[in-house]
């Protein structure tokens, strides 16, 4: 699956709020691995997880064992490193904390046989808990590590004892020379604070001085041997202490691999209870899924929105193929579009999604997403450039099991042409049988999606006496933009509304970059000299002069004189002159002379398309098609 919908959609802000529920840097390595799956097997298990975790921690928390340091325990050893007495204990730590995990999950069975069936594979390595415990507690190597350990341990507090009482005496004998009569110890060894001018008095060795200098710190004479003592017998405890260590060091590298799996156990667990937490906090379920492209979302919410937006209902793969959904700015087209999406991506990641019950999603191997203005500072492309960069990529991968999300469809470019390829593309990815879902502001891609087969509008609802979205999409019907009645809302005049709303409904769209409310009457009478260079020389071309008795042929938009607004020419009605003019749906008789040309056949449509899409009927393409099968008794067409 392409990358590039990942940000597009939101996904990579659902994995970081699912890092902010992991504990340990193994299962944040498993979220940042998190990728969807096309396997509707592997999905399914996912979800299975996910839903055994959410009844797990519905009712106690997990005891994930701390792995603070188990990183680099495990990069230091094998490699002539001796572990220290803190590294050690934090070992002893991660295996406490891992029996504590495999004997809760093993009460956890009836609520989550899956789940739990993973703590079968720990070993807790007793022996090894056994005996950490025996040497080592709080951070310091126990008497009881070994017997020489105990006997030098032993022999040292007998010294110290001796020490302490020969200093005593040795203090009494000099107090009226000393700066102060209690223990005072310079490097470990005992020492009295004798005043600077009596040092001579005081048999001994000087080991350091006070900052001012008027105190000296002299080892006494009368102790220097059982100092000496002591410091053999301190070398010989390091000694004893760092064997003690190497055998524990050994005996934890001995278990690597056994501690290797522990470790990939307690971190999917830290990364399935991090799923079932982000479950939690956004009120999430699981979903039947397909492959046939059905989509089915009830009550669907955005997740990276708070709760009181309105939840989304929509349906896809069933009569239709392809949902074309307009509606007016900040309406919830774009909202709506990264929902299907990122509920998609979501489903296909194993997490459970914030729908209501009933929801149904399709398991996709491509979702292919333009959403955005696609704007590039590094590449200085213009936004219309960008969106064919994408549409280029998305036909490249689009097939029958894809989604395609195509926001403001014809934008950043001539609406003429815009809409033209717009169209086109829209019919290559139907070709491609690909699940499409759109949005657009133009009227001629909804009337596209009309009348072509697999295809449906849906608009997203506005309050027009509020001037606020309702956020709701309704499907069956074809959305406005609302322009008009926000712009009289807001002060227009009722002139200027009325005089826009006229041009409206004559379908006076924007053509060539330039409103059709600039063309005088005058330039409306001259016909095909008013439809622009491209659409002139191609009226011309077909036989005529523009201006006089110019040539139809099916599928060319005309100006209708008389009526002010534009239809499609469907063909001649009789030899007298009059013609068939499809006109808001309805086909209409009128004489050819109250026509004039306005956009060709040929700018309109790519050279395969199929009129009848335009010219006819639902009901009648589909009686066409079934008299094309085989005769139907009192099956007939109106053509007129």
């Amino acid at each position: 699956m392409l990358s590039s919908a990942f940000s597009l959609l939101d996904y990579d802000k659902i994995k970081t709020r699912l890092l902010s529920h992991t504990v340990s840097h193994l299962g944040r390595q498993q979220v940042e691995a998190l990728t969807p799956s096309a396997d509707v097997r592997q999905i399914k298990r996912w979800l299975t997880e996910t839903e055994e975790a959410m009844r797990v921690i519905a009712s106690s928390s997990v005891p994930i064992p701390s792995l603070d340091g188990i990183h680099a325990i495990m990069q230091s050893i094998n490699k002539g490193m001796v572990l220290g007495t803190v590294q050690i204990t934090q070992f002893a730590r991660f295996l406490d904390g891992m029996e504590q995990l495999r004997l809760y999950m093993a009460r956890k069975s009836d609520v989550a046989p899956v789940v739990s069936s993973y703590a079968l594979s720990l070993v807790s390595l007793p022996d090894l808990r056994a005996e950490i415990a025996r040497c080592v507690e709080h951070e310091e190597v126990l008497d009881g590590a070994s017997h020489e350990l105990a006997r030098i341990r032993k022999q040292i507090r007998i010294v110290e004892e001796r020490v302490r009482r020969k200093i005593e005496v040795v203090r009494q004998k000099y107090r009226a020379y000393l700066q102060e009569a209690f223990d005072v110890t310079r490097g470990g060894r005992f020492v009295l604070a004798v005043k600077r001018e009596h040092k001579r008095m005081v048999k001994g060795s000087v080991l350091d001085e006070s900052a001012s200098g008027q105190t000296l710190f002299v080892e006494p004479e009368e102790v220097m041997v059982q100092h000496d003592q002591l410091s053999a017998l301190h070398h010989e405890e390091e000694q004893e202490v760092s064997r003690i260590l190497s055998v524990l060091t050994e005996s934890i590298e001995q278990s690597q691999r056994t501690t290797v799996r522990n470790l990939e156990i307690v971190g999917h667990y830290d990364f399935l209870f991090a799923k079932a937490k982000l479950a939690k906090t956004m009120d999430a379920r699981s979903v039947e899924l397909n492959v046939e492209g059905h989509i089915k979302i009830c009550r669907g919410r955005h997740p990276m929105l708070e709760r009181e937006a309105e939840p989304l209902d929509f349906t896809i793969g069933e009569s239709y193929q392809a949902l074309i959904i307009t509606g007016p700015n900040t309406g919830g087209k774009t909202v709506a579009l990264k929902t299907i999406g990122l509920l998609t991506l979501m489903a296909q990641s194993g997490l459970l999604v914030p729908v209501g019950p009933g929801t149904e999603l399709t398991v996709f191997e491509h979702i292919l997403v333009d959403i955005g203005d696609g704007q590039s500072m590094d590449h200085s492309l213009s936004t219309f450039s960008a969106h064919v960069t994408r549409l280029i990529e998305i036909l490249k991968y689009a097939g029958p099991r894809s989604l395609v999300l195509l926001d403001e469809l014809a934008a950043g470019t001539d609406p003429g042409e815009g809409i033209g390829l717009s169209i086109a593309v829209l019919e290559a990815l139907y070709g491609l049988k690909a699940t499409i879902v759109a949005t657009t502001h133009f009227n001629e891609i909804k009337q596209f999606a009309e009348g072509a087969p697999g295809f449906e509008n849906a608009r997203m609802e506005f309050d027009a006496q509020t001037l606020q979205p309702l956020y709701r999409l309704q499907i069956g019907v074809a959305g406005q933009s609302y322009a008009l009645i926000i712009a009289e809302k807001l002060g227009v005049s009722e002139r200027i509304v009325q005089r826009a709303r006229s041009l409206a409904e004559s379908q006076q769209t924007i053509v060539r970059g330039r409103p059709d409310s600039s063309r005088s009457s005058a330039e409306v009478k001259r016909g095909a000299s008013t439809a622009g260079p491209t659409e002139s020389a191609a009226l011309a071309e077909r036989g005529g002069k523009a201006a006089d008795q110019p040539s139809y042929q099916s599928g060319d938009r005309v100006w209708i004189r008389s009526w002010k607004c534009s239809g499609i020419y469907a063909g001649p009605a009789d030899d007298r002159g009059k013609v068939i003019v499809v006109v808001k749906k309805q086909k209409r008789i009128i004489h050819r002379k109250r026509l004039a040309p306005y956009l060709s056949r040929e700018t309109l449509y790519p050279p395969d398309y199929d009129l009848d899409i335009v010219l006819e009927s639902k009901e009648v393409r589909r009686a066409h098609k079934s008299m094309s099968k085989r005769h139907v008794e009192g099956l007939s067409i109106d053509e007129h």
